[in-house]
Parts: C-alpha cells; sequence; structure tokens
C-alpha cells in the first residue's frame, strides 16, 4: 500500500494493483481459474507477475479461436460472442471443472473461483473503441453456494494495448473485492476504479447474486455506478435486476417519459399511455422494435445536497410493480439524452413530455454553457428522428388548459417554436378526463406522508395497496389507523 505525508497526517492511498495479486496469492485458501477472451490474459498475467501465483492459479487460459471457444463452451444463439449469457458460461464451465477435477477431501478450506471476461478491444480503424463482460464467481465458504459479480464495460481509451492493461487492473480489482470488501458492495464498486480513471474505462451495468448477496438490491448498486461517475446512465427491469442499455435501445424506436415519479400518479400513467398511442401510430415505428422508458435525472434524486436512496427504492418499487423498465440518468438537459439514445439506434425517438417542460426547453438561460447556446442544442435535439408529445397543463388562476397551441414562450423565441411546430415536430396530447390534470406527485407526498385522507383515488389501480403494503414514501400502518 502506497504511504504519502501531509503535514503531520499519514494518508494511506489505495493498495497498488501488485499488493492487490500478492495479497491473494499469499492466501492458501483462495484457488480459482482465469479464462479471458479477446484482450490476452491481462488479469492473470498480473498475478503471475506479483509472485506466489502457485497458491492461487490453478488454471490461465484463452479460448481466443471461435472453434475452440465453441467447443469448450457452446454456441450461442445469437453467434456472438461478447456477451453476458457468454460470460455466464464460461463462469459456469470453468467452476464445474474445479469442482470435478480437485477434491474436497484434499482441499477442505479451498475456497474456489472462477474469473473470466469476454471483451473486443478497439477496432483496426478505431471507430469503435470496444467493449466487455466482465465477471467473477467465488466461494466464502467451502460449504456454502458461490456468489458472482458480473458487470459490463466500455473503453474509452483509443489504444488497444492500453486498453488491455485497464481490463487487467480491472479483473485484479474485481477479485480482491469479491474477497476483501463483500461486506461492503458500496466501497466494492467504488474499487473499481482504484488505480484507474474515468477516461480510461465506463462502466454501465452490474448484478450482484448469491447467498451473501442477499440483502443487496441491485438496482441501488446501478445508483453507485450513477454517483461515483462511473456512467451517465443505468437501466433496470420490472424484476429489480439491471440492464445493459446499450443493449435493451439497439436498434430500437424509443419513447421516454421523464418525471420525479415521487409517487407515481394517474397524471403519469394517462401520459403514459396517450404517448403510447401516438407512438406506435406512426408510420415508422414497429411495435415489435419499441422501448419505452421512465427516466429519473440524477438531480431529481437529490434532496438536501445528496442522493436519498430510501426514496430512490420506493419510487423504483412502484415503476417497477407496472412492470416498466426505469433509467437513472446524468442528463439534466433532453438534448443530451437524445444524443445518448443515438449512440445505439437511428429508429425514431420520441419524449413525452408536460407543457411546462416544453417551456424550459425553449428557455435560453439552459443552454448558457454552450457556444452555440440554444441554436446547437436544438440542432442536437431536432437533426435526430424525433418528437415531442405535449400532455396539457391547466392553469388554476387562468382556467385555461394550455398546449402547444396557446404556450407563450420568450418573445426571442417564437419564431423558432412556430419553426418546429408547423414542421410537426410538436406534437399534442389529446386529454379525455381533464379533472386529473390538477393532481401533482409533490401533493400526493404530502398527504401520504402528513395521513391526510384521498390520496388513493389520485393514483394509478393497485399503487396505493402497494404503498401501505411496503410502507413506501413515509406511510405508517400505525398512524393510519388513528
Amino acid at each position: 500500500m502506497a504511504i504519502s505525508l501531509k503535514g503531520d497526517q499519514i494518508i494511506s492511498s489505495v493498495p497498488s494493483t501488485k499488493s492487490k495479486a500478492l495479497r491473494i496469492n499469499l492466501n492458501r485458501d483462495i484457488y480459482g481459474t482465469f479464462a479471458e477472451i479477446g484482450a490476452g490474459q491481462e488479469t492473470a498475467r498480473n498475478f503471475f507477475r506479483s509472485g506466489a501465483a502457485s497458491g492461487t492459479i490453478a488454471k490461465a487460459m484463452s479460448a481466443y479461436d471461435k472453434d475452440f471457444s465453441d467447443a469448450i463452451y457452446g454456441t450461442e444463439d445469437d453467434n456472438r460472442y461478447v456477451t453476458q449469457p457468454r460470460l455466464k458460461k464460461m463462469l459456469g464451465h470453468e467452476i464445474d471443472l474445479m469442482e470435478d477435477r480437485l477434491s474436497r477431501q484434499k482441499h477442505p478450506d479451498k475456497l474456489f473461483f472462477s474469473y473470466a471476461n469476454t471483451v473486443t478491444t478497439i477496432d483496426f480503424a478505431k471507430k469503435f473503441k470496444g467493449h466487455g463482460w466482465v465477471g467473477i464467481r467465488f466461494q466464502l465458504d467451502p460449504l456454502e453456494d458461490y456468489n458472482e459479480i458480473v458487470l459490463h464495460l466500455r473503453f474509452k481509451e483509443t489504444d488497444a494495448r492500453l486498453q488491455q492493461e485497464t481490463l487487467g487492473v480491472l479483473g485484479v480489482n474485481l477479485i480482491y473485492g469479491a474477497f476483501y470488501l463483500n461486506d461492503n458492495p458500496k466501497d466494492l464498486v467504488k474499487s473499481f476504479y482504484h488505480n484507474l480513471g474515468s477516461d480510461q474505462l465506463e462502466i454501465d451495468m452490474i448484478n450482484f447474486s448469491g447467498p451473501r448477496f442477499m440483502y443487496v438490491d441491485n438496482r441501488l448498486m446501478s445508483l453507485q455506478l450513477l454517483k461515483n461517475g462511473m456512467t451517465n446512465a443505468v437501466m433496470f427491469g420490472p424484476d429489480g435486476n439491471n440492464l445493459l442499455p446499450a443493449q435493451v435501445l439497439y436498434k430500437k424506436n424509443i419513447l421516454t417519459l421523464r418525471g420525479s415519479f415521487r409517487p407515481v400518479t394517474m397524471v403519469n400513467m394517462d401520459m403514459f399511455e396517450k404517448s403510447k398511442q401516438l407512438f406506435l401510430s406512426e408510420k415508422k415505428v414497429d411495435e415489435r422494435k419499441t422501448q419505452i422508458i421512465f427516466e429519473i435525472t440524477l438531480s431529481n434524486l437529490t434532496s438536501e445536497g445528496k442522493i436519498n436512496e430510501r426514496d430512490f427504492l420506493d419510487r423504483a418499487e412502484l415503476l417497477c410493480s407496472l412492470g416498466q423498465n426505469v433509467m437513472i440518468t446524468n442528463f439534466q438537459q433532453y438534448f443530451k439524452l437524445v444524443e445518448y439514445f443515438s449512440e445505439f439506434t437511428k429508429e425514431r425517438m420520441a419524449l413525452a413530455m408536460g407543457a411546462q417542460n416544453l417551456v424550459q426547453i425553449f428557455d435560453e438561460k439552459y443552454y448558457r454553457n454552450l457556444s452555440g447556446g440554444i441554436l446547437e442544442a436544438f440542432g442536437k435535439l431536432f437533426n435526430r428522428d424525433l418528437k415531442i408529445y405535449i400532455y396539457p397543463s391547466h392553469d388554476i388562476q387562468s382556467g385555461e388548459y394550455i398546449t402547444t397551441n396557446n404556450l407563450e414562450v420568450h418573445p426571442r423565441m417564437k419564431e423558432l417554436y412556430k419553426f418546429f411546430k408547423h414542421n410537426g415536430k410538436l406534437v399534442d396530447m389529446e386529454v379525455t378526463n381533464k379533472e386529473i390534470l390538477d393532481i401533482f406527485s409533490r401533493t400526493v407526498l404530502r398527504m401520504i406522508t402528513k395521513n391526510e385522507e384521498g390520496w388513493e383515488k389520485m393514483l394509478p389501480e393497485g399503487i396505493a395497496e402497494t404503498i401501505k403494503q411496503k410502507r413506501l414514501f413515509g406511510y405508517s400502518r400505525s398512524r393510519a389507523k388513528k
């Protein structure tokens, strides 16, 4: 471990990659295999170089040839190799071999593990930087079932050799963390970037499983990636497991609804239904290739300067119960969200939002950090095959219902606004039940926390029951009975 002095204090930095590998090697109980495809054997090499590797490495291999790989691990339905199913097969196969070839009677105290990665580094033309899957299956007790950590990374460096070295450091961090930081998954996730920088790689998905991680909510681990600056967007499905955005969004038509969903209300679900109808009626949209996303920004999760994780999980619980895919992003501005989606698809996209959100889009103050100002932002936003669906709002003072026809934007923006409206980029949603327009999430939340009556009727069917049953958003059953 590197030591540095500051004043009279001794400051310990993170352990070096070599010291991490050596500590693993000197542990007589940790024993396993390394299977690495696509970027050499960079992780195993760190263990060999640190010394005493014979106590840790049962086997190190790289089935680089596709035919050899298929002969060992079988074939995939999509004939791809850099995938999560491929990684899982590698981990399972190597553990099975360990159990089959090493006698438990001879090694009663050994903690078996298999580490694997399947990656593709930067291509020759340097147009595609590469990505990969990395994972470990491991024991923390010889009589206990295996635990597993699986993650996906995207390379940022533009040199294949540097990418290989980065992968090797990440692999050591993962193995070290699995055995020595497993009791604190948040610290374990942070440790992935030990001796690495955010300019070297992005980690955009992670899942924990196994007996030692039964208490871990993978949605919360996904949030840690975002909080730690390891990625700009994470996604999880209705089952609570994290999803790889690139895989879910690849070549898809994408409809996105942004909101606080604190909690999800009848307005949110009506906006969902109306925008879905509009989107699927578009000639360019194939329902079979459509992905609908409920998106929450990281800033929307922040209160009093920090993220309330309990509040985040409450929102996630409700959206998952409705069968929705949820995305958490670091994109406060819509054009950045659209740019992100454009990395994975060129198909038709749509944003569903309230009328007041549209006013903000046409507000110049949100684009002062751009050299080209609002015109640069709009170029990035509307240069894609994009439409914006507008849900009306109710002006209580005037009694008016605000749509694209009477929406007021800054005088300097009026002609620009007219241009996009007349070109069909801005589309109104028709609302049949206008009474629900006066429902706001913040009002419902206040009523729940203060035990006021009537909030249940403002929510979609089944949501109030879920809030009561799981005591979400500060709901108290005992207080409610009084």
